[in-house]
């Protein structure tokens, strides 16, 4: 094999491996070409990923710092001491375990750590904006264990605390569980943590949307009320795709046994370098501007979306997400990521409380502002982008020729042209 097989720079690969170094580039080009509104994505910084393409790749290190199995960990030792402490600080947390190579799996450590199949979980459901893994039947977690589930208010669209209470003390779970995949609207940690008390449950936040969120400040955190904390560190917080899990000291040893060696083998130690790198900039003050324009941004184009009859539920947003009903415009979510999609705006299908139509058509739409904010957008583009996307949305139908499609992405190609991404 060639030498330069082992070097870092990029033409090395074209001459190796033309096709992935091809798929790199069109990648490359998807970003910058496009408005990327998916919620659960963001772009992380040049430092995260020279991090996680690193020689660390090679270590294997099952175990935990100072307790291997394997010899050679000095090294990736300290890149997880520091990526430990680096999150207890930014969390505040008394213990941290940045192993989870997602958030799936933080989440399945937590059900290892806690309960015994065929145990109860109370949980959001996931019609109204809860995740797979919080006891769905096409999952691990119902199909092992018990879930009960709580929704929304069909008023407000935000969670029926009334119901919960009522569900806790009905069924006196194992584990309490808050937090979800499109909640736009703070949760009531608090609420949550008097309700786990009053019925001696576990009390559990999936964080993995919002913790970037909170790592800058701009929300409340979970972390003093809840017992454990588990989140994903690709969304907000702008880190590798991967997962952590915060705790009490009290259930430290619970959780480390519970993610190895119950749930996964050997760490990856590249993926756990960058995520230290990825929490020494989140507790940078210019991380924390970010964290407050993401929901600025998220607020207004919410709002203007609202203003173009494309209705958010519970009202808005206070978070990073906002989800949006098309049954006033007679469009459906299916329709709409597609129309988008012709238009280089990407964004996703999403039911919505009480939706009508099947998952896989959906009443909804879900948009998230992590990756324009990123990309140094402000309000003002936020109220741009409802309009591109209100058009692509309600006039593509009458559009057999895609000519409205063609001139919105002209627009998107203009604003995208003006805040790129990966600029240097």
């Amino acid at each position: 094999m060639s030498e330069t097989f082992y070097g870092s720079d990029f033409e090395a690969l074209q001459a190796f491996d033309p096709e992935i170094a091809g798929v790199l580039v069109s990648e490359l080009d998807r970003l910058r070409g496009g408005l990327q509104l998916i919620a659960s994505e963001n772009m992380s910084s040049p430092a995260v990923l020279t991090s996680l393409g690193s020689t660390l790749s090679n270590k294997y290190a099952e175990g935990y710092p100072g307790r291997r199995y394997y010899g050679g960990c000095s090294e990736v030792d300290k890149a997880e001491t520091l990526a430990i402490e680096r999150a207890k600080a930014l969390f505040d947390a008394e213990h941290a375990n940045v192993q989870p190579h997602s958030g799936a799996s933080a989440n399945q450590a937590v059900y290892g750590a806690f309960m015994k199949p065929g145990e109860t979980i109370l949980a959001m459901s996931l019609p109204h904006g809860g995740h797979l893994t919080h006891g769905t039947k096409m999952s691990f977690s119902g199909k092992w264990f018990n879930a009960v589930h709580y929704g929304v208010d069909k008023d407000t669209e935000d969670i029926d605390y009334a119901e919960v209470e009522r569900l806790a003390k009905e069924h006196r779970p194992k584990v309490i569980l808050a937090g979800g995949s499109a909640i736009p609207r703070l949760i009531d940690f608090e609420f949550f943590r008097r309700v786990a008390d009053e019925v001696g449950a576990i009390f559990w936040v999936d964080a993995a949307h919002f913790i970037g969120l909170v790592a800058g400040r701009a929300i409340p955190s979970p972390v003093p009320y809840a017992d454990v904390v588990s989140f994903t560190t690709h969304k907000v917080l702008r880190g590798p795709r991967s997962g952590a899990i915060v705790c009490k000291e009290e259930h430290k040893a619970a959780i480390d046994k519970a993610v190895f060696p119950m749930m996964q083998g050997g760490p990856q130690m590249h993926t756990i370098a960058a995520k230290a790198t990825n929490f020494k900039e989140c507790a940078t003050p210019e991380y924390q501007t970010y964290a407050t324009q993401v929901i600025a941004n998220a607020r207004v184009l919410a709002e203007t979306l609202g203003e173009m009859g494309i209705r958010p539920t519970t009202g808005g947003t206070d978070t990073h997400l906002s989800l949006h009903d098309l049954q006033p415009v007679q469009v459906t979510g299916v329709d709409a990521e597609a129309r988008c999609d012709a238009a280089g705006i990407t964004l996703n299908k999403n039911a919505i409380p009480f939706d009508p139509q099947k998952p896989n058509v959906a009443s909804g739409i879900r948009v998230g502002t992590p990756c324009v904010t990123t990309q140094g957008m402000g309000e003002d583009e936020m109220r741009t982008i409802a309009g591109l996307i209100a058009r692509a949305v309600v006039d593509g139908d009458a559009d057999p020729e895609h000519k409205v499609s063609q001139e919105v992405r002209a627009e998107v190609t203009d604003l995208v042209t003006r805040f790129p991404a990966y600029p240097r």
